[in-house]
């Protein structure tokens, strides 16, 4: 930067001055938070056996989500009221290879497919088959 009549730097600072010597646009660490698995239990952070869901769409193991609401009576991931009855009993579906599936095109899940329940059955279908067939446009 230029401090003199006659100097010919500029009188700005240029992006990679201001990077470099003033601090600049600092690089993101993160927040250490990490998304789930989609056949992990939100509680236990380990695969789920037997899977339940609560009316906001967290994912529990039967085993972890039963003694938790006996002992505290509320959702272990927004505080709010949550009664057993309230959790609907996950079928997700496995094809030969032991991973889970989408019955009806029989792709397999993984952590970046959209995965939908139906809250009525607990029957376990990716978002496209469920746009394809039963969403009007």
């Amino acid at each position: 930067m230029g401090k003199n009549q006659h100097s010919k730097a500029p009188m700005h600072l240029t992006a990679s001055e201001w990077a470099v010597e003033w601090g600049g646009k600092k690089t993101a660490k993160g927040t250490g938070e990490r998304r789930l698995p989609f056949d992990c239990c939100a509680l236990g952070f380990t695969p789920f056996e037997h899977p339940m869901a609560a009316p906001d769409g967290a994912v529990f193991d039967l085993l972890n989500i039963v003694p938790y609401i006996k002992k505290f009576k509320t959702h272990p991931l927004t505080g709010e009221p949550l009664a057993a009855k309230d959790l609907v009993r996950l079928h997700f579906h496995k094809n030969a290879d032991g991973k889970y599936h989408c019955p009806v095109l029989f792709k397999p899940f993984n952590d970046w497919t959209h995965i939908v329940a139906l809250r009525t059955t607990g029957n376990v279908f990716s978002y496209e088959a469920i746009s394809t067939l039963c969403l009007k446009p």
